[in-house]
């Protein structure tokens, strides 16, 4: 019932207010089990293209939504289960992978719609990154559920980081065909298998978003990024200082005087 209002109230205004356009929606079924595999360049990824379907879909998300102290916390938790999503503790390695495949198994289970990021992340770039074989492959060679690749289109430039107000824009979302796995059922234990199907699916979001790729894990270009900015402030503070003791010792170019 909680989702049904969120939808209704969240999701139409969604739609009055930034109009996002959608193709392929004839490749959602009409009822059934299926995995929506999307690539992730917003957080509000999840609340556009659940607000364009007809049906409920689940996606999983950091427990931290489900876990922060007070009244702030317990309405962030209300809004993230009202609009469909599972808490899933991701810091506990393989241990957070497992509960992520279970939570997908079992929404698939009750024949519902169930949504995951392969990249594991938001693209720090706009850019397309290596998908992480743990989840998507391994809850679909367990349910024998279609994947159906999506491609969310300029999200990311609704709100950039640092923005406060929203750019009012139209996003775009772009639905494939169902991928069918079936011929792997039974064998989410390989990990050959698992990359193979991984990379099938990623090739086809790149297809439909138009997104360069770039083959390595987002969290790995996230960290390399973080660690360029680093240094490069150190480069600026050590020239900054240089720049500094420079001057302290220059000769004023008035009176011949040492500066200083």
């Amino acid at each position: 019932m909680f989702y049904g209002a969120m939808k209704l109230s969240l999701g139409s205004l969604l739609k009055v207010t930034f109009r996002p356009w959608v193709e392929g929606l004839e490749n959602i079924p009409k009822e059934g089990p299926a995995i929506l595999a999307s690539n992730h360049l917003s957080f509000s990824d999840s609340f556009f293209f659940p607000a364009m379907l007809d049906r409920k879909v689940t996606f999983i998300a950091k427990a931290e939504y489900f876990t922060s102290p007070g009244i702030k916390g317990k309405l962030t938790a209300a809004f993230f289960k009202g609009v469909g999503q599972l808490p899933v503790d991701r810091s506990g390695g393989r241990g957070a992978g497992d509960a992520a495949v279970r939570s997908g198994i079992e929404v698939l289970e009750r024949g519902e719609l169930f949504g995951i990021y392969p990249e594991g992340t938001r693209s720090p770039d706009g850019r397309l990154y290596r998908g992480k074989p743990g989840g998507l492959a391994r809850i679909a060679l367990a349910t024998g559920a279609p994947v159906i690749p999506v491609a969310m289109i300029d999200t990311e430039k609704i709100q950039p980081p640092g923005k406060l107000l929203p750019k009012l824009m139209r996003p775009g979302i772009r639905i494939g065909k169902p991928l069918d796995f079936s011929r792997y059922q039974g064998m989410e234990n390989d990990r050959f298998i698992l990359r193979s199907v991984t990379d099938e699916v990623m090739y086809e979001i790149m297809k439909l978003s138009g997104q360069e790729y770039v083959d390595i894990y987002a969290t790995a270009a996230k960290r390399q990024m973080a660690e360029a900015a680093k240094a490069e402030a150190a480069r600026a503070r050590a020239e900054a200082r240089a720049k500094a003791g420079a001057e302290a010792g220059t000769p004023d170019e008035k009176d011949g005087r040492p500066g200083g």
